[in-house]
């Protein structure tokens, strides 16, 4: 792998195979561990293959893909829960983790002795546990159900206490198994708050999650599985990207799907006539994203594409407040059953901030038959913050009752905001605000 030093580097994971055996019958598991059944009653399933990655102290990263993956194996691994096939794994610093919801408690101790408990697995003493005291029970924030059995809780009371006795006895490397999505919207962004205080401090926090907004805000890398395999390390955004790809069937590993064209198709022009009979399309108005993710069957295609003004001209700039008009060209290859037309902006790190289609906009699309085109064009007022961001499009729908994604264009504009008053977070809410109003 990388040639960074150890001590630079809070985990390591080499070469790691994890396979299970599924038996069809308990008894058949029964018998092989008592060495009395000499046939192959299992089947295995290979969870994990060949894995390899790092983690950097003082880095967030996050495990992303697709139920059964292999993500929450390679927490349990990493934690030690489980022991790997083949393959090395390193680890240089104090964890403290959240997997499965319930694992190290005591159902029938109250919250504060579950406290103890966990305090003591871990390795501290009572007086270090009495110290830390108040600010889990603080953190958590369940009211007078910390004196009571666990066993009464709620899933969402649970992981309150869980999570504040993880990261309240000053662990060195954190780590979080999707736990936070039990939680209600106030305990979450109080989590996450703790996620920034931890990143302040230097410290390692390594989670699995299928909130992609989070992984976008939090990690500074992003480790993408599929089906055992790792498919991807690099930055949350392009991490996302590929993950999108996989959700919908339209990953191929090995090979820069994300580039391919059809050049068997023409491109139909936007509408205006260059000089000696060639289309003049829209997007010729707007610079080459060299980073430009492209995939989907090409049922239908998005042939052209641009943003325009309030005058009808092409911009790549607006100002705040002003009118956007996002347009684009689709063509059927083939029939296409009620077609879905998208668009999003997201920020340079990959949140999507704003976008909508068709379908939430109830626009009925007809069937296209091969050959059809459509204009679909969405206008709306810009009121994003001044600054960078990127447009999406997307051409999807149902074919024998499966979802289909027939062609995306991720990040295929850039467009800039220009503002001279900006307000807190992605968009502006217009307010009025007056000092001493007459009543």
């Amino acid at each position: 792998m990388g040639d960074r030093s150890d001590q630079e580097l809070a985990i390591r994971v080499e070469d790691i195979t994890k396979i299970y055996r599924l038996y069809d019958r308990q008894r058949d598991r029964l018998w092989e561990s008592l060495g009395l059944d000499f046939k192959k009653n299992y089947k295995e399933k290979r969870a994990l293959n060949h894995v390899d990655f790092e983690v950097r102290k003082g880095e967030t990263v996050g495990i992303i893909g697709t139920n059964g993956s292999g993500k929450s194996t390679m927490l349990k691994l990493i934690t030690g829960v489980l022991t790997p096939n083949s393959g090395t794994i390193r680890v240089d610093g104090r964890i403290s983790a959240l997997l499965e919801l319930g694992a190290g408690f005591n159902m029938e101790y109250t919250g504060i002795e579950n406290i103890y408990l966990n305090g003591t697995m871990i390795g501290f003493t009572k007086e270090e546990i009495d110290q830390r005291l108040q600010a889990i029970i603080d953190f958590a924030d369940i009211g007078d159900y910390i004196s009571q059995p666990v066993k009464s809780y709620s899933s969402g009371m649970f992981v309150r206490l869980a999570f504040a006795v993880a990261i309240n006895i000053d662990p060195e490397i954190l780590i979080v198994d999707e736990a936070l999505s039990v939680g209600d919207v106030f305990f979450q962004s109080k989590c996450y708050r703790k996620f920034e205080d931890f990143k302040r401090e230097g410290k390692t926090i390594l989670f699995v999650s299928h909130d992609l907004s989070a992984i976008s805000r939090y990690c500074d890398r992003a480790v993408l599985l599929n089906q055992g395999d790792k498919i991807f390390d690099g930055s949350p955004k392009e991490a996302i990207d590929i993950y999108k790809k996989v959700l919908v069937d339209q990953y191929r590993q090995g090979k820069s799907a994300e580039k391919e064209k059809d050049a068997s198709v023409p491109q139909a022009g936007g509408g205006e006539e260059k000089s000696g009979g060639d289309a003049l399309l829209w997007k010729d108005s707007f610079p080459v994203n060299p980073s430009l993710v492209e995939y989907g069957e090409k049922n239908a295609e998005i042939i052209d594409y641009g943003l325009f003004d309030e005058k009808g001209l092409a911009t790549s700039n607006f100002l705040k407040g002003s009118q956007c008009t996002v347009r684009m060209r689709i063509r059927a290859r083939e029939t296409v059953l009620e077609p879905i037309f998208a668009f999003t902006i997201k920020n340079l790190k990959g949140i999507e901030i704003c976008g909508t289609n068709t379908t939430m906009e109830k626009i009925p699309v007809p069937t296209m038959n091969a050959g059809d085109e459509h204009v679909v064009t969405f206008t709306q007022k810009i009121d994003l913050q001044g600054g960078e961001y990127l447009l999406s499009l997307g051409c999807t729908g149902y074919q024998d009752g499966m979802f289909r994604v027939f062609h995306r264009l991720y990040d295929v504009i850039s467009l800039t905001v220009v503002s001279s008053r900006d307000t807190v977070g992605f968009y502006d809410m217009n307010s009025v605000c007056e000092l001493d109003p007459e009543e």
